[in-house]
């Protein structure tokens, strides 16, 4: 047989026949492990982890070399390498305003080369303008360039082995610190500013620090896969048609049985300019000193703690040096900057004529789980308990679908109110959080109405389509009035914030249980005190003046009216009109002395980006909105949708033929949320997009490896068959 050249021919027939039969039932068997691995990962985000993925999951713990640090996750996914973080918060407070410091120190405790890539909150109202690297003992100053431009200087720095920080924005509250060629054992440190003013409400000053990006609810369906390039990010979500950056907002999420990670630390100097009643941090255990100025100086009783729950410091003046007016000025590129605050009068506290109709809008989905639903729970129960008899009312809940306790709005009496209560004791958390049906359902669109229609809508905002909601709220709101409650430990102020300013409301966050009372009383106060609208602002000399906002919101009892301008004040009267329970209203203030104090321009611009921004969910093109902010952000040096900082090391350190490999900083879960109703409640979508990438090169090369064997063999088959006939001729 050997000898005969048909026998040999028959042979090779064999051996490639089998070779594919071989080939193709590996890269079957690939498949269907591939497919098993997502299967599990999608079982564990339904609720519980299997015994084989746990079997999976302690084999990879163990084959992990030495030295590399290998976290389980609760987002999706087996496990992640990740580098070590470690951050530093120092604020300087005087005043009004505030400049604060943030610390990343990354430490690569493996054997490889790595890139660190960090997605962390700040305030949505943080002005950045600056950041350095420091390796050792060099210092490398970021530089503000357009987005795409800052990309392409940090990828080509990564590439050529230099060590390279880029700063990105994705929301006005959720940054993204990318950290190229950090070597084996190395620590690099990233140092972030930025200037924020202060909330003053009811006579309290108060300052927030968020300490992490929840998970973010991704609606939307995936795109056309002609729409798709690249995976843009590195989070569990993948893109959507609702969230295009899904996959820049969703961080991983360490399994809560890993312990602390990443822990910060927070520090604050406090020049409040008057004697305090009071100084405490609401949800953070602090050591307070004075000297012998005045200056407060604040630290974190524990030293470090946990980044699971956003950090407030919040202080009161003394009875009788409460401020009612005051003004901050700096002169900046040879223009001059302002910040006005102005306190509008007490009014005699009263209702309304009015009857009102009350909507609750309540969010049940899984991320409420826990504290944060019955925190919800007892908010709504007093809330129904400040009814009166002429007043309407509705409760509305969503999760991945929404629901209303009746169908329409009925009158307070003792029988709804009963029927009320129980189906408030009957919520519970569970699904996703599709906002957009609820808040259609909420806002009636309607410009004129016979009672004063006012919807509380109680949420933590865990959303990625913002902008969608945004524009939404800005159609159908007519004659409605909006209030948003952010609950739980790490609420969305972005979504909160911005969604009460489109809604002329305002927002109230209550952060636990025992806030609910005190936090529902203040809000209620508001809802039922008369209001000054349709204010405006009148110059005596209104050349060159710039303010932000342009388009001031309603004021309710207890809050200031507070503006940034671009111009010259000095001695200037500024007169506030307005009407107040249907009354005409005004209020002279005289703008002399003040205190000068740097950075007031970045206020101002960081202002008046916010409003550019808020003009595209009012229908303004995205291309005139993008070129107005790139002028502000440019002139200004700050960080905004359109422009990233961007520092790089002049020396090469990484040796080009090593490797450089990305790898995430994982994130706490937010303190009291379930990672069980949490992922379980995720859409499809939320699929860890390397897995997805996998199996998609997998199906590639098992098709292309499929297509070349059998074209190898059918050309195989025609050369046999030419030769015969050949040999017959």
């Amino acid at each position: 047989m050997s000898g005969n050249p048909s026998d040999r021919s028959l042979l090779k027939d064999v051996f490639s026949i089998s070779l594919y039969s071989l080939l193709s039932g590996l890269g079957g068997a690939l498949l269907f492990a591939i497919l098993v691995l997502m299967m599990s990962s999608v079982a564990q985000a339904e609720g519980g982890d299997t015994a084989a993925l746990e079997n999976l999951q302690t084999m990879t713990v163990s084959e992990a070399k030495r030295g590399s640090l290998l976290l389980k996750l609760a987002s999706g996914g087996v496990a992640v390498d990740a580098p070590m973080l470690k951050t530093d918060v120092a604020m300087d407070i005087s005043g009004m305003i505030a400049r604060v410091s943030v610390r990343q120190r990354f430490r690569n405790p493996g054997q490889d080369w790595i890139e660190g890539i960090y997605v962390f909150p700040l305030p949505d109202k943080a002005a950045v303008d600056r950041m350095r690297l420091k390796v050792g003992q060099r210092v490398i100053e970021g530089e503000i360039q357009e987005k795409s431009q800052a990309r392409k200087t940090y990828e080509t720095a990564k590439r050529a082995g230099k060590k390279a920080s880029l700063l990105s924005q994705q929301r006005p509250n959720i940054f993204t610190t990318s950290v190229a060629n950090i070597g084996p054992g190395e620590e690099v440190l990233v140092e972030i500013e930025y200037q924020q003013d202060l909330s003053y409400r009811q006579g309290r000053f108060a300052i927030r620090f968020p300490l992490v990006v929840a998970p973010r609810y991704i609606p939307g369906n995936m795109p056309g896969r002609e729409e798709i390039a690249a995976f843009t990010g590195t989070g569990w979500a993948m893109d959507t048609t609702a969230v295009p950056d899904a996959s820049q907002i969703t961080p991983p999420v360490i399994d809560p049985s890993e312990g602390v990670l990443n822990k910060v630390s927070i520090s604050v100097r406090l020049t409040a300019g008057f004697p305090l009643a009071r100084l405490e941090s609401t949800y953070h255990a602090i050591e307070n000193s004075r000297d012998e100025h005045g200056v407060h100086t604040v630290r974190l009783r524990d030293g470090e703690v946990s980044a699971n729950r956003d950090f407030e410091l919040t202080w009161s003046p003394v009875p009788g040096n409460e401020p009612y007016a005051a003004l901050f000025s700096e002169i900046w590129e040879e223009e001059r900057y302002s910040l006005v605050m102005v306190m509008p009068p007490h009014h005699e506290r009263g209702v309304t004529d009015l009857p009102r109709e009350m909507i609750f809008v309540v969010d049940t989905s899984g991320s409420m789980h826990g504290d944060s639903m019955a925190q919800a729970r007892a908010a709504l129960k007093m809330a129904l308990g400040r009814l009166k008899p002429d007043d309407r009312f509705n409760i509305i809940q969503f999760n991945s679908s929404t629901h209303a306790l009746f169908s329409g709005a009925v009158g307070a009496s003792g029988h709804n109110l009963a029927r009320a209560e129980a189906y408030v004791d009957g919520l519970s958390a569970n699904g996703g959080t599709e906002m957009l049906p609820a808040l259609r359902r909420a806002l009636d669109g309607k410009d004129e109405t016979d009672r004063l229609r006012q919807v509380v809508f109680m949420t933590d905002g865990s959303v990625g389509n913002e902008t969608q909601l945004f524009e939404m709220i800005e159609k159908r709101l007519g004659a409605s009035r909006l209030f948003t409650v952010g609950i739980g430990s790490a609420p969305n102020s972005f979504f909160m914030t911005r969604a009460a300013r489109f809604g002329r409301g305002t927002f109230t966050y209550i952060g636990k249980v025992s806030e609910v009372r005190g936090k529902m009383e203040a809000l209620f106060s508001k809802l039922e005190s008369p209001v000054l609208s349709d204010l405006r602002i009148e110059w005596a000399e209104e050349s060159g003046m710039e303010m932000w906002p342009r388009r001031i919101p309603d004021l309710y009892m207890g809050e200031p009216l507070l503006l940034a301008v671009k111009g010259n004040l000095d001695g200037q009267k500024v007169t506030i009109h307005g009407s107040s329970a249907d009354k005409a209203w005004q209020q002279t203030v005289n703008l002399q002395g003040g205190g000068k104090s740097e950075g007031v321009h970045l206020l101002w611009a960081r202002r008046k980006i916010a409003e550019l921004m808020d003009q595209r969910a009012r229908g303004r093109a995205e291309e005139e909105v993008r070129a107005d902010v790139l002028a502000v952000a440019l002139e200004h040096r700050l960080v905004s949708r359109y422009t990233s900082l961007v520092a790089v090391d002049k020396t090469p350190t990484r040796p080009v033929e090593k490797g450089l490999s990305g790898k995430n900083v994982p994130v706490q879960l937010p303190k009291g949320w379930s990672a069980d109703k949490v992922f379980g409640s995720m859409p499809q979508t939320a699929t860890p997009a390397p897995l997805n990438l996998l199996l998609g090169l997998l199906a590639a090369t098992s098709g292309w490896l499929v297509s070349f064997l059998g074209r190898r063999k059918r050309r195989r088959n025609i050369d046999r068959r030419s030769g015969l006939r050949g040999g017959a001729c």
